[in-house]
């Protein structure tokens, strides 16, 4: 019996027709009316309770809001669109579902719009809806920088300006940097380590249907009543607290359902990386970006949990009145910014390390040369992952803290630029006499180095406390945030996403299109966020609407600067499009590479290997005649007779 006739037998009523079918099918039909249902009961459970407690006014538009649409609805769409169908039998103790596979993998077009269960689609998923949020982020930025042109109000009012850079913030680091990592790791890692899949693929299904719906959240601030949130990506209090619409709510809760699939990604990576490597796999001899990802997702599990207690707090605060951060009702606002803070530098980590493991796979390729020191770069993520958890009051250098705490702060913060240090110093190393190729990867991992090296210059000066003082809250924290963030973390993920571009797909992409994409990028990110240093230090503040006339000039500059930077994306999009539906066909493995995922076929076969592969050796033993990373046991050939043979 095949799952889609077990689903028709347990869920419809049996020989109903089509229409049945459709509506009790997990799907996309079954998710719209499921979500209305969950949200009719959220609803009236809302108004049972304050009928119940004798509350007015019945009908209180956050309470509902909130239950209805941002809790019981999305729940509503998970179940319809089928996360949850496998649990549910088992609880309700239906017989166990015969596992046919045809919810894994993909076979068509289709497969990508449904719950699927394999780690390579999931990853796929991954990839195009953070690419959607990028683009839509993007277009944000690209009205900011549309108001900011000159001095005066041009396009909108303050409140819709901040929520233009309240959502952009949110949407590129929630919903595009750190699960545009997931989605690549999600491909690679379970080939990387010779496995057929990720410890629960079930379980890596539900995880990226939760994003969708925290970035949808976001956007449909936008259209309720006051707005979208406009306190920032940092939402501090009680500004977002107490002083903002409901959109804030919208922001608390979008952060929830992003965090809850961070730790179920991170939960699954670990699981994965401890107990499901191929023989031979020791941890010495993994590849640095599983590394990479396993500290990731150390971050992940220990630090996601604070965000989401500082969220539930506010909107606490904003919703039941309660006086978690309330200064006129004893609340202590600071704590929301030590609680913030503990998860969010550690955040930067979550999306830088990834990137740092792309870095090391892409410029040992490139370079036809072993990773230098590869031990030391391994224990220089843990370094960072332990040092990550001690240095978070330096986003609070002028908020009120104790001021005992600054020094140690400062020091720690310069402390943690020694593990980083040595994977830069690792990385130049690595390319010293290689034997270079410059592809769009390499480009971009290059373009990563230059770009990073100045937000981590940056940010050993905002470590120091005397200059902090000076620039904090001006546009040299803007420049500082997207040196470290654009020009390192979205630099890694273009690189990846060239780099692996034939292992997903089974092409090749248009080389030329891929450097004019990377010296656009380059060039555009440079002459945007570069003047912005200069504004800083002159004292132009951030998160402002209008300015000082003496800034006009420079914000002109970078303001059509940022519109070519945004041109850039729209050559990446085209190249992917078009050289995924008509590129030249990609040989199992055009860069030469080591690692077991470009041992296989691209793109690689639904269940990763044949024969599980047994590992032998390093996986950057290149220029090392007779190296070998693994040894992958032939398919097994079947003879055929031939026709009339006796």
């Amino acid at each position: 019996m095949t799952a889609a006739t077990y689903d028709d037998h347990h869920l419809a009523p049996p020989r109903q027709g089509g229409a049945w079918r459709l509506l009790y099918r997990a799907g996309f039909v079954r998710a719209a009316w499921m979500f209305c249902l969950f949200g009719a009961i959220g609803f009236g459970l809302v108004v049972l309770i304050r009928w119940s407690g004798g509350w007015q006014p019945l009908f209180k538009m956050e309470d509902i809001t909130l239950v209805s649409l941002l809790v019981a609805g999305p729940i509503g769409f998970l179940a319809g669109i089928g996360a949850f169908d496998y649990w549910v039998y088992y609880a309700l103790g239906f017989p166990t579902r015969p596992e046919d596979h045809s919810g894994h993998g993909a076979r068509s077009w289709r497969d990508y719009f449904r719950v699927n269960t394999d780690h390579k689609v999931i990853g796929v998923q991954y990839l195009a809806t953070t690419l959607v949020f990028f683009v839509i982020g993007g277009f944000l930025a690209l009205m900011v920088r549309a108001e900011l042109a000159k001095p005066g109000m041009q396009f909108v009012d303050n409140q819709t300006f901040n929520g233009l850079f309240s959502v952009h913030a949110s949407l590129m680091i929630f919903l595009f940097v750190i699960p545009a990592f997931a989605g690549l790791a999600n491909f690679v890692v379970p080939l990387m380590l010779g496995a057929p899949d990720m410890a629960f693929p079930r379980l890596n299904a539900l995880s990226f249907w939760l994003l969708p719906i925290a970035g949808v959240m976001m956007l449909a601030s936008f259209v309720v009543p006051g707005g979208a949130f406009a306190c920032g990506w940092t939402g501090y209090v009680p500004l977002c607290s107490t002083h903002q619409p409901l959109g804030a709510v919208f922001f608390n809760q979008g952060v929830q359902w992003a965090g809850a699939s961070s730790i179920m990604t991170a939960l699954n990576f670990l699981v994965t990386i401890i107990t499901m490597r191929a023989p031979g796999m020791t941890f010495w001899r993994m590849p640095l970006l599983v590394w990479a990802n396993f500290t990731t997702s150390l971050l992940v599990v220990i630090a996601t949990p604070f965000i989401a207690g500082s969220q539930f707090f506010s909107m606490f605060d904003h919703v039941m009145h309660t006086a978690f951060f309330d200064p006129n009702n004893g609340g202590y606002p600071l704590g929301y910014q030590h609680i913030f803070w503990f998860y969010s530098h550690p955040a930067v980590y979550i999306m830088m390390l990834p990137g740092f493991g792309i870095m090391s796979e892409v410029i040992s390729v490139f370079s036809r040369k072993p990773i230098f020191g590869y031990r030391l770069m391994a224990l220089s993520l843990m370094a960072i992952v332990v040092l990550g958890f001690s240095v978070w009051a330096h986003h609070m250098f002028v908020s009120g803290m104790a001021s005992w705490l600054r020094v140690p702060m400062m020091i720690t913060t310069l402390l943690i630029a020694v593990p980083t240090g040595i994977k830069i110093f690792s990385w130049l190393a690595t390319m010293w006499e290689g034997k270079l190729h410059f592809r769009t990867p390499m480009l971009f991992a290059l373009g990563f180095l230059s770009m990073f090296v100045i937000g981590g210059l940056s940010g050993v000066m905002l470590g120091a406390v005397p200059i902090d003082i000076h620039v904090s809250d001006t546009y040299f924290i803007v420049a500082h945030i997207h040196y470290v963030l654009f020009g390192g973390s979205v630099f890694t993920i273009f690189a990846g996403m060239y780099y692996w571009f034939p292992k997903i797909t089974g092409r090749m992409y248009d080389e030329r299109l891929g450097k004019l994409h990377f010296w656009l990028t380059f060039v555009g990110f440079n002459l945007t966020f570069f003047p912005m240093h200069i504004l800083g230090t002159e004292g132009m503040p951030r998160r402002v609407s209008d300015y000082a006339p003496k800034f006009a000039g420079l914000n002109m500059f970078i303001s059509l600067a940022s519109f070519g930077l945004g041109a850039s994306v729209l050559v990446f999009l085209y190249n992917m499009i078009t050289s995924w539906r008509n590129g030249p066909i990609a040989p199992s493995n055009p860069w030469r590479a080591l690692t077991l995922e470009w041992q296989v076929s691209s793109p690689p076969p639904i269940f990763n290997f044949d024969e599980i592969p047994q590992v032998v050796g390093s996986p950057y033993e290149y220029g090392v005649p007779g190296a070998q990373h693994a040894i992958l046991a032939p398919a097994p050939v079947r003879e055929v007779e031939e026709v009339g043979a006796p």
